[in-house]
């Protein structure tokens, strides 16, 4: 994903994803950078209680911790698409590494609320911001048919680190309080930097240069006539570097490609995420102190959340296996939107539970709910873009979740404050998810799936995304034909040369007077017809 390869003259050829290898080293890396991006936030709200009894305020005052986080972790979506696009994947995360560590610890030496905000919410955002998205990018390069399964793993990474995390921040609650725990939970962080050193660029085709040597060589067997040849080839080559240097300038320029807004699909799921997400995240943040407030001990209440992690670890790898079924997966929108509509219903039919027993029921159905929706989001995004155009979606469509995050969990917590009931909450972020799954399957419906019926051959890709490379093959075509000047003035180069050495065979014909050269010179040159397709070939 880096720029290295781009740096040698060459035209790069998109890789072609290994769905192994080095890969599982890079699903590694995902599955921790996914871990601490989506559990963080949630497990700092064991520290909730301490807070507000230090700095003296409420739970919405609280919540905008984790929501100036979860912000950060989509707000920057298009800084991270940029930074990536610039200067590749590796480095970016090694950054954003140090930011999200150096965020907690500063956070621990915090005086008032306001300083938290910053610190742990947004230093410490910005630093998973730009751990999350390169790992995401980095696994659809290496993935392509393994690729439903690969997100569903490293989507595991999220339940996995939430149920260790929330017992962890208990213990160190406890024994240090939340100035040593916001301590220890940065120098974890420090771990996000070993994951970004592993995400090793994939090795570019390099099959064109081994063309351009080959040509070269016809070219000089072609016109062994020394000086002249040599001329001949050394100003294809200059020629052709110019070319691509002005392409790669070209290609530069381009950051951020907002032409995604066209694709109708890309619309729909980013306004039903957009929905999504107001009421997705505000029964995790608020459960731990619901519970607490309901009577429950407080190490029972942070485990609650360790049991939604628990369910969610086996729900997201087994509904990335069900995603990438040759039946399904060209369905995984509307397979999306029933894990959507499934998470809704549960908090809508959970809102009067307040003993121990119910609330635990609570968190089996929507850990496998959130589960599904963890496992499926980013696939059906790569499905409907592809992966070429993916690193800008993605910056794009987190970016207006991060309007949603910054509204959902302060308005709940502000509720709480104000009514004093949590079931008016339940009720509120179930039914904005319910919306947001009616939403996509309406719309899909009545905007993509009927529109592919009238059309014989459908402009988009099949929701299973097996059309993204084709595309992508594509879109090199225009690219060679932006300077057809430049190919011209090559042949005209090389029929130059051709002619010169035809008239220098001419003269040695002449001052010998036998047959022998004039042979060799008919041999050595048939027409000059194959010297003007060799170049004109390797020119594009």
């Amino acid at each position: 994903m880096g720029k290295g390869h781009a740096e040698d003259g060459h035209l790069p050829e998109r890789a072609k994803p290994p769905d192994g290898g080095w890969g599982w080293i890079i699903l590694f890396g995902c599955f921790v950078i996914t871990g601490f991006s989506y559990a963080f936030p949630k497990a700092v709200s064991i520290y909730f209680k301490e807070l507000m009894h230090d700095f003296h305020v409420g739970y919405s005052d609280t919540a905008w911790i984790s929501s100036i986080m979860l912000a950060m972790l989509y707000g920057t979506g298009p800084v991270s698409s940029i930074l990536v696009n610039q200067f590749g994947c590796r480095p970016v995360m090694l950054v954003g590494g140090l930011l999200a560590s150096s965020g907690m610890i500063l956070a621990s030496f915090t005086t008032n609320i306001i300083e938290l905000y910053l610190t742990a919410g947004v230093l410490t955002g910005l630093g998973m911001a730009l751990n999350f998205q390169p790992s995401l990018i980095m696994l659809g390069s290496y993935f392509d048919k393994r690729r439903p399964l690969a997100n569903g793993l490293a989507a595991a990474g999220s339940p996995v680190f939430l149920s260790a995390l929330s017992p962890l921040g208990q213990v160190l609650l406890e024994k240090f309080g939340w100035r040593g725990g916001f301590l220890i939970m940065g120098g974890l962080l420090l771990n996000c930097c070993t994951c970004g050193a592993v995400m090793r660029p994939l090795e570019l085709n390099r099959k064109k240069k081994g063309e351009e040597a080959q040509d070269k060589y016809e070219a000089k067997e072609m016109l062994p006539m020394g000086g002249r040849a040599e001329e001949a080839v050394s100003t294809t080559d200059s020629a052709k570097k110019s070319n691509k240097a002005k392409k790669k300038k070209k290609k530069g320029k381009k950051l951020l490609d907002f032409s995604i807004f066209k694709n109708r699909g890309f619309v729909i799921y980013a306004i039903a995420k957009f929905i999504m997400v107001l009421g997705l995240f505000v029964p995790t943040i608020l459960l731990v102190n619901y519970a607490k407030d309901s009577g429950v001990p407080d190490k029972e209440a942070a485990f609650l959340l360790s049991i939604i992690g628990f369910i969610d670890i086996f729900a997201r790898p087994s509904c990335g296996i069900l995603a990438g079924l040759k039946r399904v997966r060209p369905h995984v929108t509307y397979l999306f939107s029933f894990a959507m509509l499934f998470n809704g219903l549960t908090d809508i039919f959970s809102a009067r539970a307040t003993d121990y027993t119910a609330l635990v029921i609570f968190c089996i159905f929507f850990g496998i709910s959130y589960g599904m929706v963890g496992a499926l989001q980013f696939e059906v995004l790569m499905a409907i873009i592809g992966s070429q155009k993916f690193s800008s979606a993605i910056g794009l469509v987190l970016l207006i979740e991060a309007f949603a995050v910054l509204i959902g969990p302060p308005s709940a917590g502000r509720l709480v404050d104000a009514l004093k009931k949590y079931e008016v909450i339940f009720y509120l972020a179930g039914s904005e998810v319910v919306l947001s799954s009616l939403f996509l399957a309406v719309a899909s419906y009545c905007c993509l799936s009927r529109k592919e019926k009238k059309n014989s051959q459908p402009e988009n890709p099949p929701a299973g995304g097996g059309g993204s490379e084709t595309e992508e093959a594509e879109s090199d075509v225009p690219e060679a034909e932006d300077h057809p000047g430049d190919n011209h003035h090559l042949s005209r180069n090389i029929n130059n040369a051709g002619g010169d050495a035809a008239n220098h065979i001419a003269e040695n014909r002449n001052v010998d007077g036998a047959g022998r050269l004039e042979g060799e010179g008919v041999a050595l040159v048939p027409g000059g017809c194959d010297a003007d397709q060799t170049v004109e070939r390797d020119s594009f």
